[in-house]
């Protein structure tokens, strides 16, 4: 899984290796539900009866639904595709529940190598006081590009657990 070997990166191979050990207790989770996912079709611009074939039921996408920002999906990861020459700016945001140490406290940890564009947590502490209990934090990325693609990721770590996504902007070429 290395960049270097494949241009692709995360594109081909994913956001890394399983650990089925450690997935059993992983301490934070991103919770997506039914209507995450349709409202994420709908905003894809997914019509009644595609939906309809997916969800087995009268499901239909509202005006509320079709305005939905994709990258607003609660998925542990995350991409923005720019052109070269503009500055990006773009905000995610995110929901995580903890269901690990009732008393746990995750700190953001962010690698992004490049000197152009910059990748902030907000917060970039979660403090949880019990199990189940959800927060919600915001990824900022913005700069300009200096590669094609860039590749990174954010790890919210509380000493115990790790909860690694990858983070990837990619640029068209000028």
């Amino acid at each position: 899984m290395s960049s270097g070997m494949n241009s692709d990166a995360e594109f081909a191979y994913g956001s890394g290796h399983l650990n089925p050990i450690k997935a059993i207790n992983p301490g934070l989770i991103y919770d997506s539900n039914e209507v995450d996912y349709i409202n994420f079709l709908c905003g894809q611009g997914y019509d009644t009866r595609f939906l309809r074939q997916v969800t087995r039921d009268n499901t239909t996408c509202s005006a509320a639904t079709n305005g939905t920002v994709l990258s607003d999906l609660n998925y542990p990861s995350f991409a923005v595709f720019t052109s070269s020459s503009t500055t990006v700016r773009h905000v995610f945001n995110r929901t995580v529940t903890n269901v690990g140490s009732p008393m746990a406290t995750y700190r953001a940890r962010v690698s992004f190598p490049t000197r152009t564009a910059r990748v902030r947590v907000n917060p970039n502490v979660l403090s949880f006081t019990s199990v189940g209990q959800k927060l919600s934090f915001q990824v900022i990325i913005e700069g300009t590009m200096d590669a094609s693609m860039v590749s990174g990721s954010l790890v919210w770590d509380d000493g115990v657990h790790k909860a690694s996504s990858p983070i990837v902007v990619f640029a068209s070429i000028s």
